[in-house]
Order: structure tokens, then C-alpha cells, then sequence
């Protein structure tokens, strides 16, 4: 154990243990729920129930050894939305260019990882833009969940409408929704999960979902999905804005987690100059996203809920072995994740769009400009309207530079602003 440095650390193997399987209890919704949403992309539920298991294994594992800090890895919300009912639902782009996407965009962050390019891109982008993008992906993914539950309706009149509330599906969704947030606001060890195995013991009590005939058996293989990416169909200048997407939305995900995690462990001190442990991690994370487009998932970045095990007092890279050590056992539990119900699923998205959108009130309206209030607008409504990530940040970011040279106001144009708002408009002309 010495390769941890768990006595400069203030820890013991108890400690991260325990901490580990804190960690595992508040990510394992991540299977059962990524398998739902690819799914709904034509992906085989089974070989994505597989192939999420391992990468969050492979990349928790990895991160837990190269950077020696206790953050978990796994398929990111948000992006795994935007790759089904984004990409391939909404823009009808095969499964298989959209792993592509992912892919490149992967290779491009390992290349910038190793390079300063982070450190300009934070600099360049103003955080109250950052926020919105943040704010903007919850909104997206919220409206996913409550459309996946039945709560909200196509309507030919409205676009949208209230659903039906007297059908049990949806009165099963709203057990789930109350119960996810009831859990989360007491913070309840695993409240997602805890959710999510109530609502389908109700399900399967009262007919509404069928009851597994056996609870464990063996990993459903990946071959369906793995190297199945096509990289040549994502070669093409109009999905650029879309790869660029990919790009910026995980860098400001695991950023933004690792400052909110590493603030709470002390980790990744700006004030130590020799602490290298963000930018391993950042490449750790780099890697988890390029090998995880091969087994045939979307984006992996790090998980927020790594907090989880800090707070339990992990504070080195075994908090992270031991959770990938947990994880091994859901590649045995495929059975009961296919038969969980939709609606005990579709929650969990609502819940973590809720808690992604609450980044919109460290925006001060009062005291911004016009451009960056008329910019965080755009990002935030036009995520969910257009089922679009990319159209939102796009829209955003185009409106903030119009604005900003309507008022000669060029010193807030950096070069990063310009290069940003350049795809933008190839967003909408392509």
C-alpha cells in the first residue's frame, strides 16, 4: 500500500475501503440507468449493461493507480443523453458514427490533456458561461426524464403538454421522482439506487413490471457494440461542432467535479506547484472517454458522487481501487437491471438535471452584462427546446460575441471566445 501514501494522507485501508464502497453505493444506478438510454439509441440493453460496468471498472481502476486521488470514473449523464436522443434519435446519426464522435473527441482531449490547452480554455470562456452550459445540460436532461416517464406529452397545438396523470405508468414515475429527491435531500446512502429497487419492488407487486427469474448470472458479452464505432462517417466538417461539443462538455464536467471534490479532500491545490494529481487525473479521464467509444459507450468522465467517499474519508487512489473492486459484481447482476421498470429509471435523470441546473443560481443577473445574461439565456432554453447540446452552447456563445461587437466591447473577445463562436456558426450553416 505504499504507492498510496496513505500515512501523508492521514488514512488507513479501513478507511478507504469503507470510503470505496461508499463511492460504489451512490454511482451503481450508473448501469442499469446508462443500459436504459443507450438502449433507447438501438444499442442491445445487455452488451451496454456489460460494457458500462467495465469501462467504470477499467477507468476507476486506472485513475485510482495513475493519479493516486479517490475519484471514480464512469459513463457520464448528460452526454449519454445527448448521444441517443441528441445525435442518433434527433439528428438520425447511427450508433455507430456517434461512438466515432466520441471517439475523436476522446483522442482530442488525451492530445490536450498533456498540454496547457485546459488551463486557456478555463481562462478564455467566462464562468458565468460555464454555468449556464452546466445549467443548460440539466434543463436537457430533466425534460429526457419527464418525456421518458410520460409526465410531459407531444401536442400538435403546444409542441408540448401535461401527461396523463391516471395511468399507473406515470403514477410509477412519480413514486420514483418523490422517492429520488425525499433520499437525496436526507442524504441517504445510495439514494438513487435505494429509489430505484423500491419503485420496482412496487412495480412488480402491483403488475406493472415482471419480476426476474433469477437475480445473478453471467456478463452478456459486449461483441454487439465493441469496435463497432465508425470513425470515418465522424471525419466530416459538419459534425465538428458536434465533436467540439463532446470536447468542451466533459473537460467542464470533470473539472468542475474535481474542484468541487478536490476542494472538500484538499486535493488538486493550486497553491502546490508539484501537485500533479489534476492533470493525471484529467488524463485519466482523457483515456476512460477514447477506451470507452471502443467497448461501445458514450463519454466517461468523473463522477461528482466521488464526494461521497470523501466525506467517508477516502482521500487516495484506493478509494478508487476498492470501488472498481465493487463494481465487478454488477457485470453478474443483468437480470435484475433488465428487469427494473423504465419509470423507476427515468427519475434519476430528472433528479440529476435538477441538481446540474442549480449552477444557474451562482449566476448574478443583476450584476452581468447583457451579452453574457442574453448568452446563458440562449444555452439554457434552447438545450432542452432543440434536443441539442451543441445548438445551445452554439446559440449561446453566437449571441455573446454579437452583442459583445454591437457594443464595442472587443477586450471581452479572446481568441478562445472567437475560435468557439467560429464552430458555433458552422453549427448552423452545415
Amino acid at each position: 500500500m505504499f504507492m498510496f501514501k496513505l500515512n501523508e494522507h492521514k488514512t488507513n485501508v479501513f478507511t478507504e475501503l469503507s470510503a470505496g464502497f461508499t463511492t460504489f453505493l451512490t454511482m451503481m444506478y450508473i448501469v442499469p440507468v446508462n443500459g436504459f438510454i443507450l438502449a433507447d439509441a438501438g444499442l442491445p440493453m445487455e452488451a451496454v449493461i456489460t460494457a458500462t460496468a467495465l469501462i467504470t471498472i477499467l477507468a476507476t481502476l486506472f485513475s485510482g493507480l495513475w493519479s493516486n486521488t479517490p475519484i471514480a470514473m464512469s459513463v457520464g449523464m448528460g452526454l449519454n443523453a445527448y448521444f441517443s436522443y441528441g445525435l442518433v434519435l434527433g439528428m438520425n446519426i447511427p450508433w455507430q458514427t456517434a461512438l466515432g464522435i466520441v471517439f475523436l473527441s476522446g483522442i482530442l482531449f488525451v492530445i490536450l490533456s498533456f498540454t496547457n490547452f485546459r488551463v486557456w480554455i478555463m481562462t478564455s470562456i467566462p464562468m458565468n458561461l460555464r454555468r449556464a452550459i452546466s445549467a443548460g445540460i440539466g434543463t436537457f436532461i430533466a425534460f429526457i426524464g419527464l418525456k421518458q416517464m410520460g409526465m410531459i406529452v407531444d401536442n400538435e397545438a403546444t409542441l408540448v403538454a401535461l401527461g396523463d396523470f391516471s395511468n399507473s405508468n406515470v403514477l410509477l414515475g412519480v413514486l420514483g421522482l418523490v422517492l429520488s429527491f425525499a433520499f437525496y435531500s436526507y442524504k441517504v446512502k445510495g439514494a438513487f439506487v435505494l429509489s430505484i429497487g423500491i419503485t420496482s419492488v412496487v412495480a412488480w407487486s402491483t403488475g406493472l413490471g415482471e419480476l426476474p427469474t433469477e437475480l445473478l448470472s453471467a456478463p452478456a458479452s459486449i461483441a454487439p457494440i465493441a469496435f463497432e464505432l465508425d470513425i470515418a462517417s465522424a471525419l466530416t466538417l459538419s459534425l465538428l461542432p458536434v465533436i467540439i461539443t463532446f470536447l468542451i462538455t466533459d473537460m467542464f464536467d470533470t473539472l468542475g467535479t474535481l474542484t468541487g471534490v478536490g476542494t472538500r479532500a484538499k486535493l488538486f491545490q493550486e497553491n502546490n506547484k508539484d501537485d500533479k494529481s489534476l492533470q493525471k487525473t484529467l488524463e485519466a479521464d482523457a483515456m476512460a472517454t477514447t477506451a470507452g467509444s471502443l467497448l461501445g459507450v458514450s463519454t466517461t468522465t468523473a463522477f461528482i458522487e466521488s464526494a461521497s467517499g470523501v466525506e467517508e474519508g477516502g482521500r487516495t487512489g484506493l478509494t478508487a481501487v476498492f470501488t472498481a473492486a465493487f463494481f465487478v459484481c454488477t457485470l453478474f447482476m443483468l437480470p435484475l437491471f433488465k428487469s427494473i421498470p423504465g419509470n423507476a429509471i427515468y427519475p434519476v435523470l430528472v433528479v440529476v438535471g435538477v441538481l446540474m441546473f442549480t449552477e444557474l443560481g451562482k449566476i448574478n443577473f443583476e450584476d452581468t452584462d447583457l451579452a453574457t445574461s442574453a448568452g446563458a439565456f440562449f444555452i439554457v432554453v434552447l438545450m432542452p427546446l432543440t434536443f441539442s447540446i451543441t445548438n445551445g452552447i452554439a446559440a449561446g456563445f453566437l449571441v455573446f460575441t454579437i452583442i459583445k461587437l454591437a457594443r464595442n466591447e472587443y477586450k471581452d473577445l479572446n481568441l478562445g471566445i472567437l475560435v468557439i463562436t467560429f464552430i458555433s456558426l458552422l453549427a448552423f450553416i452545415l
